[in-house]
């Protein structure tokens, strides 16, 4: 065979083994790794040619690109993600927006969303009202107000249209920045551009005013909106409500209730309307007129819910008036709409609060005996306190009764630790060891900054099994 023959061969041995290394690396590749490089060799006008990226988009993927770009590659980070929500076969969730904030720091640099908007306009990029949709949603979730005004600003230049969900955003931000001027601007523009406020822009405008203390604002702009044909619902009414209760007075605030329930359907008062009137009644020490609105509630066709009850329970305690707060469990227990437990939970947590630990142990000891089960709160709040009181081995008796009726399920994983310790401090070794048993048979960590302590402490129960298994509760 002639040399230059033999020379061939060996070349197109070597061309073809050397494709198959290179093969066999894309094929091996990661997703994430694949759209990395790809960004690396195409670094300018990004958006044309990630398409032809062969490789499975999803948010473990998404992440990883991300966690590479940041914080060298920032604008090439989001500029990624931008595209990636624009995929037929992907979606970002919300977790996803604020992820992608936190690992580009968005807050901290806010120059990134311009960066990115300049970039576009630089290199020519073909840019969609999508893609700035999706700005926007960084944006919101930085709480960036001002940017996202100057990308409102900047759309005509990429001759698109912003839309009314877009000025919604916007002005949503700048309602919770307080800026109601920068905000109002926005809403009258819109009219500029043949747009009108739906009813989520009269919402984020009169809670808006209303956190601002501008009463008369929200209150006028409430009329405007029903003038101007959009209809009022329970969402809007119930931001206008809220705000003449903080800031407003009471008859005023009673007097848009009864507008509700006048006006009936869409607007008709849910019981977290009236358990929030309830709430600023009792709050102002006006426990009568409270009690009142439970009526009219009641009146209206509206169940009170644990938490309408316990609104008035805790006015009452405040109140040092526990009759009366028994007398209301009583009506309500007796109407079925809150259950026994959850009204006496309650009561007991209200007890703790203002310093009747002695009536708490008594109502709560009264209704394990007769069969009421208490909630995780209760338990969780009457051990705690008997333990922070000194009452360790009380804690413990009462840690065994709620046992006993198979509730402890509900009591908060850090109770066992802050009990434990006590029976550790006080040497009570036998019903330490106990609770250690529980704690291994239904795995419960030790928590809190003594947990060598408590382990020392325990090792000296003699429990052989127990001191061998004690790492598995000791973290």
């Amino acid at each position: 065979m002639p040399r230059f023959s033999l020379s061939r061969i060996l070349s197109s041995s070597v061309n073809i083994k050397n494709s198959k290394i290179f093969a066999l690396h894309f094929t091996t590749a990661s997703p994430a790794e694949r759209f990395y490089t790809h960004l690396q060799k195409n670094p300018n006008n990004i958006e044309k040619t990630l398409a032809t990226v062969k490789a499975k988009l999803d948010s473990t993927c998404v992440i990883e690109v991300l966690h590479r770009c940041f914080p060298s590659q920032s604008q090439m980070g989001i500029r990624f993600f931008i595209w990636a929500a624009l995929q037929s076969s992907y979606r970002h969730s919300s977790f996803m927006y604020n992820r992608a904030c936190e690992m580009s720091r968005i807050k901290q640099n806010p120059s990134i969303i311009i960066d990115v908007v300049e970039a576009y306009k630089e290199e020519g990029c073909v840019v969609s009202v999508k893609m700035m949709k999706v700005i926007f949603n960084l944006c919101e979730k930085a709480r960036l107000a001002n940017e996202a005004m100057w990308v409102l600003r900047k759309m005509p230049e990429f001759d698109l249209r912003p839309d009314t969900i877009i000025y919604n955003n916007v002005i949503r931000l700048f309602c919770e920045k307080g800026d109601m001027i920068a905000a109002d601007e926005l809403m009258k523009g819109m009219g500029l551009i043949d747009l009108y406020p739906d009813i989520i822009t009269y919402v984020s405008m009169i809670k808006g005013f209303c956190n601002a203390g501008r009463l008369e604002d929200a209150c006028g702009l409430f009329k405007v909106m029903k003038r101007h044909g959009c209809a009022a619902n329970l969402v809007a009414y119930s931001a206008l409500l809220d705000g003449i209760c903080r800031l407003g007075s009471m008859e005023r605030a009673l007097e848009l209730l009864g507008e509700m329930e006048k006006e009936g359907g869409d607007c008709s008062p849910n019981v977290v309307t009236y358990t929030s009137v309830i709430q600023i009644f009792c709050g102002k020490g006006m426990m009568k007129e409270a009690l009142g609105i439970l009526d009219r509630m009641e009146a209206f066709g509206c169940a009170p819910n644990r938490v309408t009850i316990s609104t008035l329970i805790k006015g009452f305690c405040v109140e040092g008036n526990l009759d009366e707060a028994y007398q209301l469990i009583d009506k309500v227990v007796a109407g079925g709409s809150v259950s026994s437990g959850g009204c006496y939970s309650s009561l007991v947590v209200e007890l703790v609060r203002t310093k009747r630990l002695k009536e708490a142990e008594k109502l709560f000891s009264k209704m394990l005996a007769s069969g009421v089960k208490p909630d995780g709160l209760a338990c969780s709040v009457m051990i705690r306190e008997l333990c922070l009181g000194g009452q360790v081995l009380e804690g413990f008796c009462l840690y065994e009764d709620i046992e006993k009726i198979g509730f402890l399920s509900s009591v908060d994983s850090d109770i066992h630790s802050v009990l434990l310790l006590g029976l550790c401090r006080k040497n009570h070794s036998l019903e330490a060891a106990k609770l250690a048993r529980f704690m291994l048979k239904k795995r419960i960590w030790l928590q809190g900054p003594y947990v060598d302590k408590m382990v020392e402490h325990l090792k000296k129960s003699g429990d052989e099994e127990l001191i061998t298994n004690l790492p598995k509760i000791g973290g």
